[in-house]
């Protein structure tokens, strides 16, 4: 077993163009392009998928490869899953060849043979430097052909970094040289993923609310950090891809995902030092600002180098938890902390502030200023409610949203009653060290 570790990207034909211009400058090895085509099987009713499993066989130059690639982490474009591959003499599917103890304990293997069956198929070319960073050596890979599932096919045109030796912070040092040749967005969907949505027969993707964050029992509030701002950025990310599929509507949801990110920021900011995120926050300022406008081209923001380098600077920040350097022993100490007890704290101070905000309102056209700030502070409750039961989290939630909706419906007459009502919510959180 290998623990692939790669970062994704989608090109652009222009970007892809620049590629041999850009490893000039490093140490390499090049590897002309050659024809790959790769089977994916699955049963009928996409159980490795609900396993998180991938199941491959990969020919290329009349050689063929089985890989399996089992439950792993994905953020931004980073990728790190575990990964077996065992080399075959012909592209017939054998899985009794992999390890036995990689499948969840009582799987019967021989039945399990007998239920997979091709489901869909990638062919591309694919060109591969092997370049030198630092002390580090990465596979960068541009694959372009397309992926099919019966009638239906997509175009792939994709650049991929793996780390074959070293550290990953060379390659995600790397990948910021990358993103300045232009025309890339990071790739959190892999050609898998593709190739079930067209299997599935490619039906539209749907807008997703933003949920409640479900951090570990014993998370701590470091761990809660990391949970929530991985959160915002899958929700960009997701959302994203929304919209440059043709879903005007998935510019909000790309807006409130940055606002998501904000949020955290200010959630955790007694903990990070302000200097340990300040090109962070000032970059999603100024690409939230940007969203403002409703006419904005969903190429034009998601292609453009602001998103592109914000999304991989904060992929670096968390993965390699840049704010440490910051943070001495007594803030070591509260990252440390129960993130339920931090959670905790700051949804009484939530609460406190919408009881002064919203407690003192005389004329409607004032509740239009606060809207803003209601939105950010929910977004709030839901990174930081995730502990408690979603039924309660729910409950105490639906007045403050109505009193929002009604806000952005300019629903005049009834505002007074609809904050009335939300602010005679009792909290669903401990307030104190005593149960509620």
């Amino acid at each position: 077993m290998t623990i692939e570790i790669e970062l994704k990207f989608i090109a652009t034909p222009q970007a892809a163009g620049k590629l041999a211009d850009l490893v000039a400058a490093w140490p390499h090895q090049h590897q002309p392009a050659r024809e790959l085509t790769n089977i994916y099987f699955e049963t009928d009713d996409n159980q490795l998928r609900r396993w998180d499993m991938g199941l491959r066989i990969r020919g290329v130059d009349k050689r063929y490869e089985m890989t399996l690639k089992a439950a792993g982490q994905t953020l931004g474009g980073l990728h790190q899953r575990p990964e077996y591959n065992v080399d075959l003499s012909e592209p017939t599917l054998d899985i009794a060849q992999l390890p036995a103890d990689i499948w969840p304990k009582g799987t019967d293997i021989a039945a399990l043979q007998q239920r997979l069956q091709p489901l869909f198929t990638t062919h591309f070319q694919r060109e591969v430097w092997l370049l030198t960073v630092g002390d580090s050596e990465i596979e960068l890979a541009f694959d372009q052909g397309d992926v099919t599932a019966g009638e239906l096919s997509e175009p792939l045109c994709e650049i991929e970094l793996e780390l074959k030796r070293g550290e990953r912070k060379d390659m995600l040092t790397f990948a910021q040289q990358l993103v300045a040749i232009g025309g890339l967005r990071m790739g959190s969907l892999s050609k898998a993923a593709r190739g079930y949505q067209l299997a599935q027969g490619n039906p539209p993707r749907q807008l997703r609310p933003f949920p409640l964050l479900k951090a570990g029992a014993k998370a701590t509030v470091e761990e809660g950090m990391v949970a929530a701002m991985s959160a915002g950025l899958s929700h960009w990310q997701y959302h994203e891809e929304v919209w440059l599929r043709g879903n005007a509507a998935a510019q909000d949801a790309v807006r409130e995902a940055l606002d998501v990110l904000r949020q955290a920021f200010t959630l955790f900011g007694a903990l990070v030092p302000r200097k340990a995120s300040s090109a962070l926050r000032q970059q999603l300022t100024t690409l939230e600002e940007t969203l403002v406008n409703d006419e904005v081209d969903a190429s034009g923001f998601c292609l453009s180098s602001l998103a592109v380098e914000t999304q991989l600077a904060l992929t670096h920040w968390l993965v390699e938890s840049q704010w440490q350097q910051w943070v001495d022993a007594k803030g070591q100490a509260k990252l440390q902390g129960s993130f339920k007890r931090f959670g905790d704290i700051m949804l009484s101070r939530i609460n406190a502030d919408l009881k002064e905000t919203f407690s003192t309102v005389k004329q409607p056209n004032e509740y239009q200023d606060k809207a803003t700030r209601l939105a950010r502070q929910l977004l709030a409750v839901h990174l930081l409610a995730g502990a408690y039961p979603q039924e309660d989290v729910a409950v105490w939630l639906a007045p403050w949203q109505q009193l929002l909706s009604a806000i952005h419906e300019q629903q005049e007459a009834g505002l007074a009653w609809l904050a009335s009502q939300a602010l005679k919510q009792p909290p669903f959180w401990l307030t104190s060290g005593s149960a509620r």
